[in-house]
């Protein structure tokens, strides 16, 4: 079974592993490309992904542009927007400080096993009056398991290594949660740190760096990566893991080129585009009574790819990737509220939506539920909604029942989804199975059916849940 196929949630004994790719590209400003497909692995022959978590950094962000950005979707995220979500995938969530974005795009199925959706924030350009660097955060609880997502932009310059680790331990204390048991950004399960985190290759000069590139020894750079010499020395990196950096440096290339600066600065390469992850509780040695060993961790991160892409040159940066297997055992089994739509639907009558919820599930007057086109971008996308008190027409103590009015069900028809959106949490709750509602008929449209009733092909149904 293809990893996050939309069927029944596994039970509790069992473990499941989830597809994430993760990307971190500073795009120096720069409208986004016009082809991203090798960038997501959108052609992999392989399983998809189950989640994209995207950081930019320097993204356009000159007052014209972020007071647009403020009142409208970034060109960014509306250009992921429309690549991801015909494929299945909605914006879960997103957080952006002037050049600084983070986006989460996940597969519909996995939408009522996320939980307790938060974002963050810390500014440390100007003394921490800026936000042209800092780090910006998305934090959840995945299948009850809580996950941390950093997008991090860090002082530049090769004499900056000091300032760089102070901005970095500034953003680990600053950040915190309304959740209890993960007041920290430290105290998540997993912590994934990205971004452009600015560290140079000490020591060395130009041309010995550029020899070692071109020849392919990458090796011979690693014990002067400023980032490898400090998790040597500083105790609150040693727990962050990253891959093998078995690809050229990604800063810094004249644009729209695979050359490295040939301007007059001629700025030595460097891998300043890193991706890093912390297991909580992950022991670095032999486990005590009472730990968890590696293999009896209730989730795990696998590294499968992690990779720079030469092709991109829109900036000065190269974008780099990691994909990651999330092998865990579900601690949910089952969402939080289970909707359906009644009967069949038809754009000419009004209709109903039943509904059921966990008896601890913290329902509010201010709950209602969407009716989304099966490719829609994000939770604000609705096509029409109904509050769940406002428009209640019955109750009973498994199932309630609400109303939508013919006058708002779209005329054309198509494929729809309900989805519950829950104010106390503020996230989606429940997502029904994708119905097929059938057109507002004119009297042509009439005689058509009666053509089909007479023999003549019929249309036919929705696709199966898990072909979206």
């Amino acid at each position: 079974m293809e990893p996050g196929a939309p069927v029944q949630p596994p039970g509790l004994e069992l473990r499941r592993t989830l597809r994430l790719h993760l990307v971190t590209w500073n795009v120096g400003t720069a409208s986004p490309p016009p082809d991203v497909t090798s960038l997501l692995q959108l052609s992999s022959q392989g399983p998809s992904m189950d989640m994209y978590v995207i950081g930019l950094q320097e993204v356009n962000s000159k007052i014209v542009n972020f007071l647009s950005d403020l009142a409208f979707d970034d060109p960014w995220s509306t250009f992921l927007m429309t690549v991801l979500s015909p494929l299945g995938y909605i914006k879960l969530s997103s957080i952006r400080m002037q050049g600084l974005l983070l986006l989460v795009f996940v597969k519909h199925a996995h939408i009522p096993f996320i939980r307790d959706i938060r974002t963050n924030y810390t500014r440390t350009g100007l003394y921490g009056y800026w936000g042209n660097k800092g780090g910006v955060t998305i934090r959840m609880a995945l299948y009850g398991h809580t996950i941390c997502f950093m997008n991090c932009h860090l002082p530049a310059h090769i004499e900056n290594t000091e300032q760089r680790l102070d901005d970095f331990e500034k953003i680990l204390e600053m950040q915190q949660f309304e959740e209890e048991n993960v007041p920290n950004i430290l105290d998540h399960d997993i912590l994934f740190w990205f971004g452009d985190l600015n560290f140079r290759i000490a020591d060395y000069g130009i041309h010995f760096v550029r020899e070692s590139i071109s020849s392919s020894r990458y090796n011979l750079l690693w014990e002067k990566d400023q980032l490898n010499m400090a998790k040597q020395k500083e105790a609150f990196l040693q727990e962050f893991i990253e891959g093998p950096l078995q690809f050229k440096p990604t800063y810094k290339f004249d644009l729209h080129s695979e050359v490295y600066d040939t301007s007059g600065k001629k700025r030595k390469p460097a891998w300043t585009d890193r991706i890093l992850w912390r297991v909580k509780n992950l022991s670095q040695h032999a486990p005590e009574e009472g730990e968890l060993s590696e293999g009896e961790q209730t989730i795990s991160v696998s590294l499968n790819k992690y990779v720079s892409h030469m092709s991109y040159g829109i900036s000065d940066h190269k974008p780099v990737t990691g994909t990651f297997g999330l092998e865990m055992k579900p601690l949910l089994s089952t969402p939080w509220v289970t909707l359906n739509p009644e009967g069949d639907w038809n754009a000419e009558q009004d209709v109903l939506i039943s509904y059921s919820t966990d008896s601890e599930f913290p329902s509010s007057t201010w709950d209602w539920i969407g009716l989304y086109q099966v490719a829609f971008r994000h939770v604000n996308d609705y096509v029409t909604y109904a509050w769940v008190k406002d428009d209640e027409i019955s109750s009973s103590e498994d199932v309630t029942q609400v109303y939508i009015s013919a006058d708002e069900i779209p005329r054309a028809g198509g494929v729809f989804l309900l989805c519950y959106y829950s104010h106390n949490m503020q996230s989606i709750a429940g997502v029904s199975q994708p119905f097929q509602i059938q057109p507002s008929r004119t009297s042509a449209e009439k005689d058509l059916a009666q053509d089909n009733i007479n023999g003549i092909e019929k249309p036919q149904n929705p696709k199966p849940y898990n072909e979206f």
